[in-house]
């Protein structure tokens, strides 16, 4: 499991950490079942605080994409096809407000980022 802190981000540590740990199981990249790094290990990985790990796995968990098992340690929890979604529409609704945000600056018009998003659909054979 691969994670990159940054610390010139504006980011809170505890959220590039959810937020690495939960695009990996998103993309597959961490499997159902899997089990992460003890909170220490993973403090001392990235030389930060046991805490900070210890609130990331929390938000993991209360998230529904981890479980802890008493004892035995965190895993990637079975991912419900529901919540994927979710999570990607969440996504692509940042996404989409980024380019919105980028268009009123633009002057691009509604109608020009539909014709837009329309060509890109069909370039890309969705259809």
């Amino acid at each position: 499991m691969d994670i990159i802190i940054s610390n010139s981000s504006e980011q809170p540590i505890y959220e590039q950490i959810t937020a690495q740990i939960k695009a990996q199981i998103l993309s597959g990249e961490l499997a159902a079942g899997e089990m992460l790094p003890s909170m220490r290990k993973l403090a001392l990985e990235l030389h930060i605080s046991l805490i900070t790990t210890k609130r990331a796995y929390g938000e993991l968990e209360e998230q529904g994409f981890i479980e802890t098992c008493a004892g035995k340690g965190c895993f990637v929890k079975a991912q419900n096809a529901q919540l994927v979604r979710e999570e990607h529409l969440k996504q692509i609704e940042g996404l989409f407000g980024q380019a919105l945000d980028r268009a009123k600056l633009s002057g691009i018009t509604l109608p020009e980022l539909r014709e837009m998003l329309e060509l890109l659909w069909e370039e890309r054979g969705q259809q």
